[in-house]
């Protein structure tokens, strides 16, 4: 406890007994890559967990024991599922619940500001089965103030009750990173804001029972700021070392050369690497929900804008790097059989958000390219009207070849038989030796 008051629930035990021995309900809305992350987590620390999600496809998958994310293992579904992890769409079984941790997707509107439509239809479809003494937190990524205006104050005129007495709001951001083993949910920190002292004692408490470090903010909306600018943080500097391979490229010097040496410094430097663009739910959106909300109180916030204007253009620079590689060799994007090494935005995940593969492919189609993919991780994938499916990789396939991209540095791909069968190889990630044969070229590497 924070204050040394035991918070009572409506069932008469307190909140620190609750989560101490386990007993509490958790209901978790949205169960995506953080959604199915923490209901995971929470049902392996020995808590009953009831996942809500409005596809049924998934909700499919995970009752015959399959899990749809990478990194949570069909194992770790079949050892809770139906014992003390469950999954529907129904939203009556909140009102059974002690806990309520909203999940959902905060995309961009077509005219790139925050949606939160997600938020608000889970809140006004939970808020009619919400028992007295219940605890509800947001997690998922917005801009300040969403807690307040759209979950607090609406269970507070719906159910004409006040956070702190009848029931308990807090916000505490995710930080899941998908494929990252060192950090998981119990040994990352998780930041915590309440709407009232008691709202905050009662989100500290639920989290210290399964979370190793668990940070206490004054209120919501510094979470929520703190989350956005955790990722504005990386899309500014990813923006420089993509602004800084543009450079070496025009100087004919090795960006990636240039990385490690600086990356010796023991002080005042954070390594950061380039790439062929940014993808994935964080760094591409989260900054706009920042900048959008500096634009409501007239600030322009200028390293926002000039991040994600250089982080959007590095697809249309590596489509000049593959126009010119295959000028040089007197070919045509038109008509070029082009493959590509990987289609997630990062490294052996099964996520395509905002992948810059993606962009990538699509521009490459739009120029009568004849596209091919290999990703063990995306079986199939559509770019508009045209489905695709990941092919396997054969040294008489990639012969044929006029050029391969390795767009995603999955492990377990064989690297060494792309080099040694592939007439042309164009490394956006780094992957391949420097001291590689003449035919295959780096992003950045000046060449």
């Amino acid at each position: 406890m924070l204050g040394g008051k035991a918070l009572r629930h409506a069932g008469g035990a307190s909140f620190n007994e609750l989560f101490e021995r386990k007993l509490a309900k958790v209901a978790v809305i949205g169960l995506g890559y953080v959604g199915l992350a923490m209901s995971v987590e929470m049902a392996i620390a020995g808590y009953e967990v009831h996942g809500i999600d409005i596809d049924e496809d998934k909700i499919k998958q995970l009752q015959s024991g399959h899990s749809y994310i990478a990194g949570i293992e069909d194992d770790s579904i079949r050892s809770i599922i139906g014992g003390s992890f469950f999954v529907g769409s129904d939203y009556c079984v909140i009102a059974e619940m002690d806990v309520v941790i909203i999940c959902v997707p905060t995309p961009l509107t077509k005219e790139r500001e925050p949606d939160i439509t997600y938020i608000q239809s889970a809140v006004n479809n939970c808020a009619p089965f919400l028992r007295d003494g219940t605890l509800v937190i947001l997690e998922s990524t917005t801009y300040p103030g969403t807690t307040d205006k759209f979950v607090t104050n609406v269970i507070e005129e719906k159910k004409q009750w006040k956070a702190g007495n009848q029931f308990y709001a807090c916000y505490s951001p995710e930080r899941v990173d998908p494929g990252n083993t060192r950090y998981t949910i119990a040994n990352c920190p998780k930041i915590v804001g309440g709407t009232t002292p008691a709202c905050l004692e009662a989100g500290m408490a639920f989290y210290a029972s399964f979370i190793e470090s668990v940070i206490p903010v004054s209120q919501p909306s510094v979470a929520e700021t703190a989350k956005l600018f955790e990722n504005t943080f990386r899309s500014v500097n990813i923006a420089l070392v993509n602004e800084l391979l543009l450079l070496c490229e025009m100087m004919n010097v090795n960006v990636w050369e240039v990385l490690e040496a600086a990356a010796t410094k023991p002080f005042g430097y954070m390594p950061f690497v380039p790439g062929p663009g940014i993808g994935g739910h964080c760094i591409p959106i989260d900054p706009l929900y920042l900048h959008w909300k500096a634009k409501s109180y007239g600030h322009s916030f200028k390293m926002i804008e000039l991040a994600d204007e250089s982080n959007r253009r590095m697809p249309a620079h590596v489509i000049e790097r593959i126009t010119d590689l295959l000028n040089a060799r007197s070919k045509a994007i038109n008509g070029s059989r082009i493959t590509f090494i990987g289609a997630a935005y990062k490294k052996n995940v099964n996520d395509l958000r905002e992948s810059p593969a993606l962009e990538i492919m699509a521009r490459l189609l739009d120029k009568q390219a004849n596209v091919r993919y290999h990703d063990p991780f995306i079986p199939n994938l559509r770019l508009g009207n045209k489905q695709l499916e990941s092919i396997p990789l054969k040294p008489e396939s990639l012969e044929e070849d006029d050029l391969v991209i390795i767009t995603t540095d999955h492990t377990g791909v064989d690297y060494d038989m792309i080099v040694n069968n592939a007439p042309l190889v164009f490394d956006t990630r780094n992957i391949i030796k420097r001291d590689e044969r003449s035919h295959v070229f780096v992003l950045g590497d000046g060449r």
